[in-house]
């Protein structure tokens, strides 16, 4: 199936002309579908336009995809009837635009005809050639420079390109027109660059589409251009962007709200941590004491609620193909992608494939971590229960948490959560915004900021400042948030001053355990490893061990001591800590974040952690903009 159809005239009317001025005039977004093919979307006032002309004499996939998440373009046929129109209609969404802006910037974009120089299926050779077009006396040197640095910083399968520059008569594909003529260019301050682009991304023979090439152009060629955009307005009109992702597009299309909605409705079918969490730990630990640790205990579970199969069909029937823009469509591939792995996680519960599952969502434990982890609990004495002081129950710690919350809603009305005392749960964990407290917990008062900050001030806190964005990603969790979320909250504890030694040296033993799961090691074997060469205490041993081999090994609990130690090189590396609470966010995608809120899609969180408005964490927090490692992190909590 090729895209070219025999006929094509008259696609743009003298009627959508005019219609098209005045909502450009007025500041309006347009979006238009031509009759026969083509689109025009323009989000807004901008002093730039791209465009890709369909050829006429061969089929050119995946070449428009190109353009299809700026700001700015048109695609339209290439057929020589409609050329005076689409002329005509370019004009129009110039002379708009220049009267704001002083200066105009047209882009267009083909593919070169010729075979590439090398297989464009080993993908590892790639090095595709970028030539950029241009009249003699039309664009500035300085501009064309910046160009060319830009599309050089393209990467394809760890290539970057071929970049050179080529004079033309005309900058145009072969076989059409320009679109605009030098002299009406030098007359109005328009400038005209011409792309011509080698289509590595697709099989020169048959033209089948490679989709990882496509999407490595598409990305890298949407950064180059944001920046070209960039340079071109503070250098030559009166629009200075603090950003060039200011450049991207705002509006979003119907395809994003729907695939964000589609795939939040999946999230919310199920609950991963509740699913694969005993309901029996109490019973369970009694009958472990009981066979005097010789004998692994029985888990029980809650009935799965879902079929993976069903809610897997659901999930690929969602058309992310159809969102136009590329760092949406990455950010909602990656979640549909760890969505997928969740729901075989929930149909292999109890079996052996449930561990490899999670070692795809969570990750194995690095050489580094287990280092880390190992000098930890060698380094670090264990601490007594009795050396812990006073414990507060469920009930007390339950109503602790209820105040907690009420402090937060007094700031933001629509802070909703709830405290949730359960049998069926052990421990404590927050679902959905809600803090669920499992009928066994015992916190000591001395940890008592400290387990309120890493749960509400920080899980439940970006949970509700996740629900204030635009997208249900933010409070469902970005695919792979957990490390960093996890190590927020574990931060938490220490910038209250509540993060003990003995607290390192248990994020250490879960390590620890995961690392003996995952080497082949038994239930007893791993605890008694806990018990008799680290030193832990049986009780804790024990809740460490069922944690990790939970529903037949989660691996999940590696996180926290790997996300502290990356959030503490990304403060001390100078990141924005603030930003890290604008929802459930991976570190992984934060760039992708700091793009979105530059175009305006998303924005600061009404809610901030109370903790960090202490003074004490506002100093702790200095410490570690300074340099502070973790080494120093444990010295200090040991004092």
């Amino acid at each position: 199936m090729t895209d070219i159809t025999q006929s094509a005239v008259h696609t743009i009317s003298a009627d959508l002309v005019t219609e098209i001025r005045s909502s450009l005039e007025s500041g309006k977004p347009v979006r238009h579908k031509f009759k026969d093919w083509g689109r025009l979307h323009i989000d807004r006032q901008l002093p730039f336009l791209c465009v890709y002309r369909r050829p006429v004499d061969r089929s050119d996939a995946g070449t428009k995809q190109l353009l299809l998440g700026e700001a700015a373009y048109i695609l339209a046929a290439g057929e020589s009837e409609v050329q005076s129109e689409l002329q005509r209609l370019i004009n129009v969404v110039i002379d708009s635009q220049l009267e704001n802006f002083g200066a105009f910037l047209l882009i267009e974009i083909w593919s070169s005809q010729e075979a590439p120089l090398i297989d464009a299926k080993a993908e590892h050779s790639l090095r595709p050639e970028i030539r950029i077009v241009v009249d003699q006396d039309d664009v500035p040197k300085m501009l064309l420079e910046r160009f060319e640095s830009y599309l050089l910083q393209i990467n394809i399968s760890g290539q970057s390109p071929r970049v050179s520059l080529e004079y033309r008569e005309q900058v145009a594909p072969p076989g059409m027109e320009a679109l605009h003529t030098s002299e009406e260019n030098d007359e109005q301050n328009i400038h005209v660059i011409g792309l011509e682009i080698e289509p590595v991304y697709r099989d020169f023979t048959t033209g089948e589409v490679f989709p990882f090439k496509l999407r490595e152009m598409r990305q890298g060629l949407a950064h180059a251009l944001k920046r070209g955009f960039y340079a071109f307005s503070h250098t030559f009109t009166t629009q200075k962007p603090a950003h060039y992702h200011e450049l991207g597009r705002h509006a979003m299309t119907s395809a994003v709200w729907d695939t964000d909605r589609l795939l939040a409705e999946i999230s919310d079918r199920f609950d991963l941590l509740l699913h694969v969490t005993p309901v029996n730990a109490k019973d369970a630990w009694r009958e472990f004491q009981q066979s005097g640790f010789e004998q692994e205990p029985r888990f029980n579970y809650r009935p799965r609620p879902i079929d993976p199969d069903l809610l897997k069909r659901r999930l690929y029937q969602i058309p992310i193909e159809r969102i136009e823009d590329p760092t949406l469509a990455y950010i909602f591939a990656a979640k549909r992608d760890e969505l997928a792995r969740q729901i075989t996680m929930i149909g292999d519960r109890n079996t052996p494939r449930f561990m490899h599952g999670s070692q795809q969502v969570y990750g194995e434990v690095e050489g580094w971590l287990l280092d880390l982890a190992k000098q930890l609990v060698d380094n670090i004495p264990p601490v007594e229960r009795a050396q812990q002081g006073e414990f507060l129950h469920y009930e007390s710690f339950a109503q602790y948490s209820r105040e907690e919350i009420a402090r937060y809603k007094k700031s933001y009305p629509d802070f909703a959560a709830e405290v949730d005392v359960r049998e069926d749960v052990s421990g404590i964990l927050v679902s959905r915004g809600n803090f669920l407290i499992g009928t066994d917990v015992k916190v000591p008062r001395a940890r008592l900021e400290a387990t309120l900050a890493h749960e509400i001030g920080t899980h439940v806190v970006t949970y509700y400042n996740g629900r204030s964005q635009p997208f249900h990603q933010l409070h469902a969790g970005m695919a792979g948030y957990e490390p960093l979320q996890e190590g927020m909250a574990v931060l938490s504890e220490y910038l209250v001053g509540q993060l003990d030694s003995s607290r390192l040296r248990l994020l250490a033993g879960r390590v620890l355990a995961v690392y003996e799961l995952t080497k082949g090691s038994s239930f007893v074997d791993t605890f008694q490893t806990l018990v008799t060469r680290h030193k832990f205490s049986q009780d804790i041993a024990f809740n460490i061990t069922m944690r990790v081999y939970r529903s037949g090994g989660f691996t999940k609990d590696a996180v926290y001591l790997r996300g502290l130690t990356i959030l503490l090189d990304f403060i001390a590396d100078g990141g924005d800590y603030d930003l890290l609470f604008l929802g459930k966010i991976a570190l992984e995608y934060l760039p992708f974040v700091e793009e979105l809120k530059w175009r305006k899609v998303l924005k600061t969180g009404p809610l901030k952690p109370r903790y960090l408005e202490l003074p004490e964490a506002k100093d702790r927090l200095k410490k570690l903009q300074e340099g502070h490692t973790l080494v120093q992190l444990v010295k200090e909590c040991t004092q």
